[in-house]
C-alpha cells in the first residue's frame, strides 16, 4: 500500500489529538452549518477573477439556471417575493430575477455580490452546490434545504462552460460530464491557475455526504478522511484560498491566509450531525426486504464486504483504509489509477433508494442492475426472485 500524504497525515493527526478547549474554542468561532451553506472560503479568485463567471450570469434566467439543476432555497424568500412568483409578476424567464435571487443569498450554493445599482460584481460558491438539494415543496428547483443530498440535476460541466475565462477547449469535455457528475482529478487550482492533473477527463457521481458518522475513509478510493477531502476540493477544486499538500499524487498548494484549515473541524462536526432520510411510505415490500435481508447475508454474501451498521469494510484496516483492486468487485480501474490509493472502497449503504445512478462512474442506472452487475461478476447465480427481493432490501436501507 501506497504511503499516506503528508496532508493526510497532517489532517488525522490535528483531527484526532486537537484538545478539547481548542476544539470548543473552534466550534465558538465557526459554525459548521453556515460554513457549508454560506462559505466561499475565498474561491472568488477562481469564478470571478479566473473564470469570470460572473460576466455572464447577468444573462441567465432563474429558468434557465433551473435546468442546469441549480437549486432555489424557498425559506430565503421574502413573502412578496413568493407572492409576486406566484402572481406571475415576477417572471422567471428573466435574468434580472436571477441577480436579485443571488441578492437574497436564494441560490443554493452560489454567493453573488449585487450592488444597488444592480451589477454582480463577483461570485463565489459553497459546499451545498454539489451537496444539497431541496425538497421541491414549492416548485421543481424550489424549496427547503436538504443538506447533504447530493444534487444529481446540477451540471456542472455546462455551468463553468458559461464563464468566459475558461481556457479553450475545457468547454467541449466539461459538457460531456453531465448532471449529476464532476471529475475532481481532472485540474486543481492553486490560487493563479489551473494545474492539469489527468487528462482525458473522467467524471464521477457526485456522493451524498449523510450518515458518513462512522463509516472512516469516507472517499470512493479511501484517500483519507472527511476533512481531507474537504481540504482537497475547498482548495483545489472550489478554488478557495488555502494549503493543501499530498505528495502521494504531486499536489502542494500554498496560500496566504489559509481560510480552509482553520474551519475543517467545524465543517466535519456540521456533516457528522447530518443523519440518512429514511425510505419514503410504501417505497418498497416489507416481506420481500426481508426475504432480501437473507440473501443479501446468505446467497448473495454481500455482507462479507457491506458489514456492520454502515455496510463497508473499509475501517478494516484499522490506521489504514481497507481497499479492494478494480479487478475484484468488476469495476472501471481508470479513476482508481488517478487517486492517491489506486483501489475502491466498499461503498457504504445508505439511503439508496435516494441516489441513483450507483458506483463511482454512474455505470448502473438502478438498484436492479447493481444486483445484475453482481452476480454476473461473482457467478452467484441467483434467481429473479432471489435478485428481486435484494432489491427491495437494499431500496429499505
Amino acid at each position: 500500500m501506497r504511503l499516506i500524504g503528508v496532508a493526510a497525515i497532517a489532517l488525522v493527526l490535528a483531527l484526532t489529538f486537537t484538545s478539547a478547549s481548542a476544539r470548543e474554542d473552534n466550534h465558538r468561532r465557526f459554525d459548521g452549518q453556515k460554513i457549508f451553506r454560506f462559505d466561499t472560503f475565498g474561491d472568488e479568485q477562481l469564478w470571478t477573477d479566473f473564470l469570470r463567471l460572473h460576466e455572464a450570469i447577468p444573462s441567465v434566467s432563474p429558468e434557465a439556471a433551473l435546468k442546469l439543476g441549480l437549486k432555489v432555497d424557498a425559506d430565503a424568500l421574502p413573502a412578496a417575493v413568493v407572492e409576486g412568483i406566484k402572481a406571475g409578476t415576477i417572471r422567471l424567464d428573466n435574468p434580472a430575477v436571477t441577480l436579485e435571487l443571488l441578492r437574497l443569498n436564494a441560490v443554493v450554493g452560489v454567493m453573488g455580490k449585487v450592488t444597488e445599482a444592480g451589477e454582480l460584481t463577483s461570485i463565489g460558491i459553497t459546499c451545498a452546490l454539489c451537496h444539497s438539494n431541496v425538497d421541491d415543496s414549492f416548485d421543481t428547483g424550489i424549496g427547503k434545504r436538504l443538506d447533504g443530498w447530493a444534487n444529481h440535476d446540477l451540471d456542472v460541466g455546462k455551468i463553468v462552460g458559461l464563464a468566459p475565462g475558461l481556457p479553450p477547449g475545457l468547454k467541449e469535455e466539461f459538457a460531456l460530464w453531465g448532471p449529476g457528475m464532476y471529475d475532481p482529478r481532472h485540474h486543481a487550482f492553486d490560487g493563479t491557475k489551473l494545474i492539469g492533473l489527468n487528462s482525458p477527463s473522467v467524471p464521477v457521481v457526485m456522493p451524498p455526504i449523510y450518515a458518513l458518522r462512522g463509516v472512516g475513509w469516507e472517499t470512493y478510493t479511501g484517500d483519507g478522511p472527511i476533512s481531507y477531502w474537504n481540504s482537497y476540493v475547498g482548495v483545489g477544486q472550489m478554488g478557495g484560498q488555502g494549503n493543501f499538500f499530498d505528495r502521494r499524487i504531486g499536489l502542494f498548494i500554498r496560500q496566504r491566509p489559509d481560510l480552509v484549515t482553520p474551519k475543517l473541524f467545524a465543517l466535519l462536526q456540521y456533516q457528522l450531525r447530518l443523519e440518512k432520510p429514511e425510505p419514503p411510505e410504501n417505497s418498497f415490500n416489507p416481506l420481500a426486504a426481508a426475504r432480501g435481508k437473507r440473501v443479501f447475508y446468505r446467497e448473495a454474501g454481500c455482507g462479507s464486504c457491506h458489514s456492520g451498521p454502515t455496510y463497508t469494510d473499509v475501517r478494516r484496516g484499522g490506521f489504514r483504509p481497507f481497499l479492494h483492486e478494480p479487478i475484484e468487485v468488476g469495476m472501471d480501474p481508470t479513476y482508481a489509477n488517478r487517486s492517491a490509493t489506486g483501489k475502491y472502497r466498499t461503498t457504504p449503504l445508505r439511503a439508496l433508494w435516494q441516489h441513483a445512478p450507483y458506483f463511482h462512474d454512474g455505470s448502473a442506472p438502478d438498484l436492479p442492475a447493481v444486483v445484475e452487475h453482481y452476480d454476473d461478476h461473482f457467478e452467484l447465480n441467483l434467481t429473479d426472485e432471489q435478485k428481486s427481493d435484494l432489491v427491495e432490501f437494499l431500496k429499505s436501507l
